[in-house]
Parts: structure tokens; sequence; C-alpha cells
């Protein structure tokens, strides 16, 4: 009898890599998804397709918001472990809309906590963010730090779950992990993030806003590694842990820049305002914990991974 799980966000960059990770193990697998209009609904479509008609593969199409929906998939399928990747996300665009972020990161996060433990859930494994550090001076970036400053609503609402978990173990046993994701990027990767924007807009000849004139650092992460680094803690009971999920390898954004020039053939047209209160100068993964805990071993370089995120940009929307 396969292990039941759930992946929430399941159309998402991530969401549908780790799917297809849990499918490979012989999983049942439960994606929900609501399919909103953040950003294109039509890609989403497209990330789950691979995989829509699986026979372990059940989509469940609902608003984490939606308590009666969400504790009906609970109570009819009891999932042994749920990764709950599903956000309003972005820390620009959470700028002026607080009541959002709260609404559907921390409500929702709640409603999928009080299900999980009501249900007899052994493993919550949440998607957290590197964006909690803020301007942190501590350099590499470590799970000890309080990361009490978070600079938009984003983080915040991600720091707020991280807590609110604590009170789901120490109340209830529910083994909860928080996994603080770094800059990831890959196949499927939404719209409005860096890398995807950077491709487009060299590819279409479109200037690109580089704050700082690139001299900002970011620990990018192949999705490949983030979603394999995800599914360990899915089957790693750890009571409540925190986790750093990156790379450990700060880029800088004009070196990244001209790894994707040259990729694509062409130069960027860039302009380099300086950059908003929202942005950290730099994030920067210790990822110690995650190779102690979760054997996590982050295996594609960002020349690999950029190359792979031009592959799949050439075939939707080149091709």
């Amino acid at each position: 009898m396969p292990n039941t799980v759930l992946i929430t966000g399941a159309a998402g960059l991530i969401g549908s890599h780790l799917c297809q990770i849990r499918l490979a193990q012989g999983d049942h697998v439960l994606g929900i998804d609501n399919f909103n209009d953040y950003y294109s609904p039509k890609q989403k479509r497209a990330n789950v397709a691979t995989f829509a008609d699986h026979e372990r593969f059940t989509l469940c199409e609902i608003d984490i918001r939606d308590t009666n929906a969400v504790n009906e998939i609970f109570e009819n399928h009891k999932p042994k472990a749920v990764a709950h990747l599903a956000a309003m996300a972005n820390v620009r665009y959470a700028i002026g809309r607080t009541p959002l972020y709260t609404d559907v990161n921390i409500t929702g996060s709640v409603n999928l906590l009080e299900a999980a433990h009501k249900s007899g859930t052994e493993v919550f494994a949440f998607a957290s963010t590197s964006s909690i550090y803020g301007k942190t001076d501590q350099l590499p970036f470590v799970e000890t730090d309080p990361c009490n400053k978070p600079l938009s609503a984003y983080p915040a609402s991600k720091k707020a779950v991280e807590l609110l978990g604590y009170t789901y173990h120490n109340l209830h046993n529910l083994n909860f992990t928080a996994l603080r994701f770094f800059s990831v990027y890959g196949p499927r990767a939404r719209p409005d993030m860096m890398p995807f924007m950077v491709t487009d807009k060299i590819a279409r000849n479109q200037t690109i806003t580089l704050f700082d004139a690139g001299d900002m650092k970011r620990d990018w992460t192949f999705v490949d590694d983030i979603a394999q680094g995800v599914s360990s803690a899915m089957d790693t009971p750890l009571g409540y842990q925190v986790i750093n999920i990156g790379r450990g390898e700060p880029v800088l954004m004009k070196d990244f820049v001209t790894i994707v020039e040259q990729l694509v053939g062409k130069k960027a047209i860039l302009e380099t305002p300086p950059a908003p209160p929202s942005e950290p100068k730099i994030t920067y993964a210790n990822i110690d914990k995650a190779q102690k805990l979760l054997n996590y071993t982050p295996k594609t370089s960002i020349n690999d991974g950029l190359a792979k995120l031009w592959a799949w940009y050439q075939q939707q929307y080149i091709g």
C-alpha cells in the first residue's frame, strides 16, 4: 500500500518537481493548488501536465483558506506527510498587500496545521524563506539568528508560521520542519522570479532593472536540489527544526546576468537604480544543518542550472 503524501502549491515551480519525486518513490500524491491568477494559470496547468493523469496523483483544486475543503481532504485521505509550499510569494509584491499575505500565508497555514494534527499526519514540512534573515550582519545565514526584523509582509508571514509550527509541535507533538529556501530557480519558474525575468528580457531585447549595478549577491539554488531537500524533510521526523536549504555559494548579480547573456547570445540592456529597502545586500546559506539532518547535498552549479532554465524557456516561449 503506497504512502499518501500531500503537497500544497503542487502546480508551482517547487511543488510540481516535488510531486514528480514523490510519484517516482511510489507514493500516492495529493496535490493542492487553487490556480490563482497571480501568474498565468496556463503555465501552472502546463507544470502539472506531465503527471496529471498518473494513477497515484490526485489534484485537489481548492484554496487553503477554505477550512471545510482542507478538513475534508485530510479526513478522507489522512496523509502521512505534508509539504506546505502554497503561499503568496515575492518580497516586493507584498509591499502594500499585508492583509492578503496575512490571510493566505498565515490563515491558510493554520488551516493545514490544524487538519494535519487532527488527522494524525506524522511530518509537516513548511516552505519558509531566506528573506526572513533580512539585513542581518551574520554571514553565512545560520538558523540560530533571531530573524526578528523582516523587511516586508512576505517574510513576516513566513516567520509567523514558523512560530505557529512550534506551537503545534509543543501542544500536539506534530513534527514540524521549516525549510528556509534560498533564491530558487529552474524550469517552470514563475515569471516574477529574477532568473526568468533576466532570461526573458535579454531574449526580447528589453530593459532589465539591476539594483546597485549588480553588486548584490544571491545564493541561487536549483529547483531539483530544493525539491530533494523538501522530500527528505517529509521522510524525516525531527520534532521541531528550522533548516536552511540553499547552495552555500552566493553569486554576484552582475556575474549571474553575464552567464545568461552567454547562454542567450545577447547583451543585456540594463538600468541600475539603488536597491529598495526590501532588498538585502546578500543572501548566503549555511547548510551544515541540512547536510547533517537531511543528508542534503546540492548538486547543480549555477552554470548548469541556468542552462537548464534556458533550455526550458526556449521550449516554452520560443520553440
